[in-house]
């Protein structure tokens, strides 16, 4: 990345959609978290892998694609926030607002591997978090897996703690074996 260039943050429109589709989510970490669960409750252990795991998420099951079946980019009532550089869309975040409980839901946010590292990701989720303050929300609330510890740490600079997890969700996906972590972060004045 240019550090003389200046990236412009700003909602997406129907043009972006390519270009957002096309942004590799892909990740390689040497380290994932373990889930242990007890009777009485889980705890979460570090363990490094050698070689480093590489993970991909297949089109279907990447989180685009909302429990309707529709793209979340374009199904109602997802808002969608892109990073642009030098024309081009570097990044997104996809989030929508729960009235019943007032929680900003982060459906995805990704950021191409060229600009990670750089501060993209924490401006979308800043963006994504005021948005979700304007209309309301009180929390803003995600869903990944233990093995994107990369993220997990991400989120945790911007502010997430760990609030739940499901070890159940990915049965019968890609995905199988994998934990779902929740996390979530208070929403004050301005995200």
């Amino acid at each position: 990345m240019n550090p003389e260039r200046h990236i412009v943050y700003r909602e997406a429109q129907p043009a972006d959609r390519e270009q957002i589709d096309a942004i590799d989510d892909s990740f390689t970490t040497d380290t994932v978290y373990e889930v242990v669960v007890g009777d009485e409750g889980f705890a979460l252990r570090s363990a490094f892998v050698d070689p480093p795991l590489v993970k991909t998420f297949p089109d279907d099951e990447d989180g685009e694609d909302g429990e309707d079946g529709e793209d979340d980019g374009v199904a109602d009532g997802v808002h969608v926030e892109v990073a642009v550089d030098d024309g081009a869309v570097c990044g997104f975040v996809a989030v929508g607002v729960e009235e019943w409980h007032r929680r900003l839901v982060i459906h995805q946010i990704a950021v191409a591997s060229t600009h990670r590292g750089h501060g993209v990701g924490a401006a979308l989720m800043q963006r994504a978090c005021a948005y979700g303050s304007r209309l309301g929300a009180r929390t803003a609330w995600l869903e990944t897996t233990n093995v994107n510890v990369p993220a997990i740490r991400a989120y945790r600079r911007m502010g997430f703690s760990f609030c739940g997890l499901d070890t159940t969700l990915y049965r019968g996906t890609s995905s199988e074996g994998e934990t779902a972590l929740f996390m979530s972060k208070e929403l004050g004045a301005g995200g």
